[in-house]
Order: structure tokens, then sequence, then C-alpha cells
């Protein structure tokens, strides 16, 4: 089968297709024939070293497709089945080895490619609006990368919930797309500075909640956004990872929360991949949810698709192909 390696880490270049052995399921596993695999920031952290793997390695950590052999003790899966997982390295290739409990069966109401699409950013903006912190009916959020793949949904899910969303993007066309989405106020990050712009226009009360992807820009400008006792959800670094942090800033802000989140630690067992995911599926399934898949790559073009999301030149999901 082909699949994409990394043999050392650097740049997108390092990411090779290479031809390698069809893999074989072992107890508790499934091979799954992968139709698409999502493109997230996580894999562009792994192929960098900044999450360390050691490689030779396939990166990736979401997909979709239809399951061609279990392994011993496996019957929550079958051939036939089609699936989605994340959270699981490997995907960018043409079959995965991946533990049985990681799937999840996809309906017949959600396209495979779609399901691509949502298992890893879903699954983050349902934990985010969801168990980080349960928003309620009037919270007011700030969502940082609005039209990005995981704020799409984040904005949705937030609107949901009964939020007011306070969005930051960088161009009018991704203005326009966090708009769609349901943001109340979308902020022009380029133009304007966003915590000034979040101050104006809550009138000095700020948000309960700041969900910050960006890191190390933002950071400062999202804790002062933040309301006392309220929350800065740190969960990326796409512009860096922010500076060790002297505690005693969170009593100055106002007591705030401050935590650093992972969607291995919301998407820990199978029920709670079944929950996440259900509920996705199911919003998908009744047009309550819309998913934005921008670009598709083939699979060999793994290195532009990085350059693209890395370059902020995407909006919505990143898909490569087989």
């Amino acid at each position: 089968m082909r699949a994409i390696r990394v043999e050392e880490v650097g740049g997108a270049d390092v990411l090779k297709l290479r031809d390698v052995s069809s893999p074989v399921p072992g107890a508790g596993e499934a091979r799954v024939r992968i139709a698409a695999s999502g493109v997230n920031f996580i894999d562009v952290y792994m192929r960098t070293g900044a999450y360390p793997v050691p490689p030779p390695f396939t990166p990736g950590m979401e997909g979709a497709g239809i399951v061609e052999a279990v392994g011993d003790g496996v019957d929550s899966v079958a051939p036939g089945d089609r699936v989605a997982f994340a959270m699981h390295v490997g995907s960018y290739a043409e079959k995965a080895i991946v533990p049985a409990w990681k799937l999840v069966r996809i309906p017949d109401t959600v396209g495979l490619e779609v399901a691509a699409a949502v298992m890893l950013q879903g699954m983050t903006a349902h934990y985010l609006a969801h168990s980080t912190v349960s928003l309620q009916d009037g919270d007011r959020a700030l969502v940082h990368a609005g039209a990005g793949g995981v704020g799409l949904l984040l904005t949705q899910m937030a609107k949901r919930a009964g939020a007011t969303v306070y969005s930051t993007v960088s161009t009018e066309e991704k203005a326009e797309l966090s708009a769609a989405a349901g943001a109340d106020h979308v902020i022009r990050y380029t133009e304007v500075d966003f915590a000034e712009a979040v101050g104006r226009l809550t009138d000095g009360r700020g948000v309960h909640v700041a969900y910050d992807s960006v890191g190390r820009d933002t950071f400062d400008g999202s804790m002062s956004c933040v309301l006392p006792r309220g929350h800065l959800v740190l969960f990326g670094q796409s512009s860096g990872a922010v500076p060790p942090l002297d505690p005693q800033r969170l009593n100055a802000a106002g007591s705030i929360y401050l935590t650093r989140p992972s969607l291995a630690h919301y998407a820990a067992n199978a029920e709670e991949i079944a929950w996440r995911a259900g509920d996705i599926f199911s919003w998908i399934g009744s047009g309550e949810l819309d998913v934005r898949i921008s670009e598709k790559h083939r699979l060999e073009d793994a290195g532009l698709a990085h350059e693209r999301l890395t370059g902020r030149k995407t909006t919505g999901k990143v898909l490569l192909t087989t």
C-alpha cells in the first residue's frame, strides 16, 4: 500500500510517499481502508518535532473508510462497516490499523469525507463547548480563528447552546464565513486590536470564556478579555508556544481559570467517543451542523496541504483523499 512517511522531522518536504507492507490487525484492532484523512495542526506539530514522535512514522490523526479486517476479540465492528476515528496516528495512508474501541460507525446520513472532516475538529469543538466549559444561554464566548475548522464548528455549537460569539479572523472572506456560521461579532484582528474590540463590544464586561488555538500571539490579549472567574481555554499553538506563566497573573486578571486541554483526555474511552461523535453525526444529519470542506488534496500532495494550512490560506477543513 501507499503511505506518507516522516523519516526525519522538518518542513513540509519531509512528507514522503512510500510503498509499504499492508498492515495486519492484531487482537483488538481493525484494518481500515482509508477514504479520506483529515489534516490538522497536530500533524504539523508532529512533523516538525514540536510534539515528539520517533521517526519513521506515518502521520495523520483522523480518518474515515471501510473496515477490511479485524483482529481477535473484535466484535464492535466488522468487515464492510463504514467507520471513522480520531486521535490515532497513521491515517495518511491507504490503510490504517486502529484500535477497535476508537472506531465509530458512520450513519447513512453522513458521507465518508464529511465524517473524516469532523472527527478530530468536531469532537474538539464538542468538548470545548460541552465539557471544558459547559456553555449556557447568555454566555459570551471569544473564538479565535473563527473561520478555521474548529472555529466554524465551535461557533455553531456555541450558538446552539445560546451563547453570544465574538470571533477573530484575518480577511473579509473569513469574516463572511464566520458570520455565516453564526458569529454575532466578527473582529478583523489585522485591522483592530481584538482585545480592545471585545472590551468595546461587551461594554467592558468581557467574555465568560476565551477559546484560544493560536497561542503565543493572542494569549495575553485573550487573558485581558476574560471576565473575573471566567475561563481561558488554550487548546492550540498555531503561532507558537506560550511562554511560562506566573500563576499570580491569573489572580491579577480576576481569579480566572486557565486550562490547556487535549482531545485525548476528552475522548478517553469508547463511551465518550460515541457520545461526542454521535451528537455530531446527528446534528449533521438533521442539518443543524454545517461542515465546510475547503480543500481536498491527493495523498501524494500532503506537503502542499501542510503548507496551505500553516500559511493560513485555508478555511474550514482540509482533507487528503486516497
